[in-house]
């Protein structure tokens, strides 16, 4: 456990208990804070195309310059985070997204916003990355763990939904300069609040020095990696451009795994992979993330370009999704995990993200919300069992050294998910809906048929899912030093547009 530096308390002072509860309630705003900022600044993106300029290529930019450098910079940051402290690393990640935020809201030119908005992806990788390492130090006792990981869970998955509401109130209500300068008085008090909180750094790592070399080349290829697949849509799968520059991010990609077994001071210990919990958790959560895009995004695309629903409308239709997920993750997850184990109930959740997909598969172009789309949003729920549950297991092969490595990798393979899920399932619907209107079909025909497409293909990415969890993950692998003294009848658990 770490020490107690400067006026951070320590988790084994009699304050502990509400410390804890304190670092777990700031965590989350943290947390809630960026994932409302990626969700939010869709709603808004006209807005800001007519104000500031943007071309059509150009405002993809406002969204891509920080997806890039949120997704390539999260598990350098995590392996720092172990290196030089978790908690100074989250600390210092929230103020350059905080300071970010301001400079997004004031930006009165389009390279302006995508500089702000690259600078947020920073910030947010810094923060994000140690989170789940700090949750997992400060509730060792198997049952406080699954309720804390609820907790941070459902910040993740209900932020999208209600930065959608969000940001269409504020955009219309106010102007889209306030979906940024609304993180400021959340930014700071986070702050505030997490500097007396949150557990004094050790000094584990920082002896041996990072490895400079494998840093670079892990950026690098990650920042490649995503760039290419987030242009896959305007360039295509087999372009000279896609094609060199995916392989150009591989050969990075292998060079840093290659470094690592080599390296004396690695930035990433191989070892982690040894873990079938945290090998196959992060697989599963890349198909799973890949496949639940076309519900979180061709979803709300359907509801306004098919049904004509505005933003504000859009995303008061997908609050119960919201609702189902914070009630399952908060009020039953950890009860369920303790009761039948984290496999189990991992695998109930994607058997009802399953149904959600494949109800989408016959959505029509006449919907009905009650009849067609509030069914829908009700079996959400199992993505309320499924996150937690995964979480878990992804962070239970690590032990405290490496955690803040585990929870940056977890990050890392939610934005690669997320950005597969962008480039597989928005191109196959873009070509579906320009083949029926070639064939003749109405606009609304169209759309719908290329979005039925897209959910047909993510419900058989999660079929995949539901395999890989199946065979590869088991119970959670429990560290002899975090049994406690009276084994609880469940397996131990140990650890979010």
């Amino acid at each position: 456990m770490f020490a107690a530096s400067g006026s951070a308390p320590s988790p084994a002072s009699p304050a502990a208990p509400r410390s804890r509860r304190l670092a777990l309630g700031v965590i989350a705003a943290g947390t809630l804070m960026i994932i409302l900022d990626g969700s939010i600044v869709t709603v808004a993106m006209p807005a800001i195309q007519n104000d500031l300029g943007f071309t059509p290529t150009g405002l993809s930019w406002v969204v891509n310059a920080y997806l890039i450098a949120f997704g390539s910079l999260l598990l350098l940051a995590g392996r720092f985070g172990d290196l030089i402290g978790r908690r100074r690393m989250f600390l210092a990640g929230t103020a350059v997204f905080t300071a970010a935020s301001l400079l997004a809201g004031v930006a009165t030119s389009p390279v302006a916003l995508i500089v702000a908005r690259f600078l947020q992806g920073i910030g947010s990788a810094m923060a994000s990355a140690v989170s789940l390492g700090i949750l997992v130090t400060l509730f060792t006792e198997p049952r406080e763990r699954a309720r804390a990981i609820a907790v941070f869970s459902f910040t993740g998955a209900a932020g999208a939904s209600i930065g959608q509401v969000l940001g269409g109130v504020l955009t219309d209500a106010l102007n889209w300069h306030w979906i940024f300068f609304i993180n400021l008085p959340i930014g700071i008090a986070v702050l505030a609040i997490a500097a007396r909180v949150l557990p004094g750094d050790a000094d584990p790592g920082r002896k041996g020095g990072a490895d400079v070399c494998g840093a670079v080349l892990v950026t690098a290829g990650l920042m490649l990696g995503i760039y290419t697949v987030v242009k896959i849509e305007e360039y295509g799968w087999t372009s000279g451009r896609t094609l060199g520059f995916g392989a150009l991010a591989a050969v990075l990609l292998a060079a840093f795994l290659v470094r690592q077994a080599t390296a004396e001071n690695p930035l990433m210990r191989l070892r982690i992979f040894r873990s079938r919990s945290v090998s196959g958790a992060n697989l599963v959560q890349i198909l799973m993330v890949a496949a639940l895009f076309s519900f979180q995004v061709l979803v709300a695309l359907y509801l306004q370009k098919v049904l004509g629903y505005g933003a504000a409308e859009t995303g008061l239709a997908m609050l119960p999704a919201a609702a189902v997920i914070g009630a399952v993750s908060l009020g039953v997850s950890a009860r369920l995990n303790a009761r039948f184990g984290e496999r189990n109930v991992l695998l109930a959740g994607i058997v009802l993200l399953i149904g959600v997909l494949s109800l989408l598969t016959r959505i029509p172009v006449q919907a009905s919300y009650a009849v067609d789309l509030l069914p829908v949003m009700l079996l959400a729920a199992g993505f309320g069992l499924a996150l937690p549950a995964l979480t878990t297991l992804a962070m239970s092969g690590a032990n405290e050294e490496d955690a803040g490595l585990a929870s940056g990798l977890f990050n890392t393979t939610q934005q690669i998910g997320m950005a597969l899920g962008v480039a597989v399932l928005s191109t196959l619907a873009a070509s579906r809906t320009k083949s029926l209107e070639a064939g003749g079909r109405t606009t609304a025909e169209a759309l719908t048929g290329g979005y039925r497409l897209a959910f047909a293909v993510g419900a058989g990415l999660l079929v995949v899912a539901f395999a890989v969890a199946f065979t590869m993950l088991r119970r959670p692998e429990r560290r002899p030093a975090e049994r406690p003294a009276a084994a609880p009848q469940a397996p131990a658990p140990t650890a979010a547009v």
